[in-house]
């Protein structure tokens, strides 16, 4: 199919155009430096529309007409002199109010209505919240846009309202819910607008305190909750923030003369995430817990993991090869250890199931190989 996109080059568009070049359609891209004649090739010639291309925050307000309602009024006379394709129209929630923006937006809705009443063709209108997700552009799309770039920067932010509540969508949701359009499974609502879905609802204030979160997890580990839809997208969109410079940084590493350990995530009840680092001939552990529980995964280096359950005197042992990756499972209520039997350094990851915490450790001291511990 020939897809025409308008506002080929904004945050939507960009991210629409990303997917659509994995299923092999003709794109023709439409945005501002686009001359007349090759739109009117690209609206000749298309057998779908998406109409992305919009004006939100101009210098003059006069702005709003022209290019929201004005320009949807030329798309749409030069589509129906073409094959009089379907058009999906990306509009907001603003097309409510009465106000610059919102009317323009609300005309340029009528606008393609009255095309499809007119042409046959099948209309989508959708009405948008505030969109978020990776390209869009701080100070333009939206107040996240905004707040993660400054945040990621160490920038100041303005924050006016706190208790504001904010209606919020993913860019990933919506292009999924765009190609459903397009595929003839539109989201379509009892009075034939279209919605994307999920949408969420947060406070301004808490937006910011979750990326202010985020931009704190490189010193205090902690991963956020990624089963919270919401909290997952801000993550993913905070990190497409990050600048380059910036994506590379060294974690703190407790070394000493065996080696070093180094914790890398903090995953509320997920536990934690570690890298430890033994040298040759090197034995660590020789401790047990009540309730914690681990995973030992040796990704380099050879050695052998040792087990004894508290008042047993059997001994369990588990050879490890980082060329050879075995999980052992470290259960509580047994004493363990891990020795590095090699000529060079013994590297294992280690998951636990809860993140260290000093005022409650729930480790025990307690060599593997005695057997005092019967009393």
């Amino acid at each position: 199919m020939n897809l025409l996109i308008t506002g080929a080059n904004g945050f939507m568009g960009k991210n629409l155009c990303a997917t659509l070049r994995e299923r092999g359609d003709r794109l023709l891209p439409i945005d501002v430096d686009t001359s007349a004649e090759q739109l009117r090739e690209a609206a000749l010639d298309a057998d779908f529309v998406f109409h992305l291309a919009g004006v939100n925050r101009p210098k003059d307000e006069a702005e709003f007409q022209t290019g929201n309602a004005d320009f949807t009024v030329t798309l749409l006379s030069l589509l129906e002199q073409g094959k009089k394709p379907p058009v999906l129209m990306s509009g907001s929630i603003q097309a409510e109010l009465d106000n610059p923006y919102g009317r323009s937006k609300r005309q340029a809705e009528i606008a393609v209505s009255d095309y499809c009443a007119r042409t046959g063709a099948k209309g989508y209108l959708y009405r948008l919240p505030n969109a978020f997700g990776k390209w869009s552009r701080p100070n333009y799309n939206s107040a996240v846009a905004t707040f993660c770039y400054n945040i990621a920067r160490g920038l100041p932010i303005t924050v006016s309202d706190p208790a504001r509540n904010l209606q919020l969508v993913y860019i990933d949701d919506i292009v999924e819910e765009f190609i459903r359009a397009l595929d003839g499974h539109a989201s379509r609502e009892a009075d034939g607008t279209c919605r994307v879905q999920p949408q969420y609802e947060a406070t301004l204030g808490q937006v910011v305190d979750w990326l202010t979160r985020f931009h704190d997890s490189r010193t205090t580990l902690e991963l956020p909750d990624q089963s919270n839809g919401l909290v997952r997208k801000l993550f993913a969109t905070y990190q497409s923030f990050l600048p380059p410079e910036t994506l590379a940084y060294q974690p703190t590493q407790h070394t000493d003369a065996r080696g070093s350990f180094t914790e890398l995530l903090h995953m509320g009840g997920y536990g934690q995430v570690s890298v430890n680092v033994s040298r040759p001939g090197i034995l660590k552990g020789e401790h047990w817990h009540h309730t914690k529980h681990e995973k030992f995964i040796v990704v380099a280096g050879r050695g052998i993991v040792r087990l004894r359950s508290i008042g047993d005197d059997e001994i369990f042992e588990y050879p490890v090869d980082g060329s050879n990756p075995t999980v052992v499972d470290i259960p509580p209520g047994y004493t363990h250890n891990i020795e590095n039997l090699g000529e060079t350094d013994l590297v294992t990851i280690m998951w636990a199931s809860e993140a260290f915490q000093p005022k409650r450790p729930d480790t025990y001291r307690l060599p593997v190989a005695t057997q005092t511990d019967k009393e």
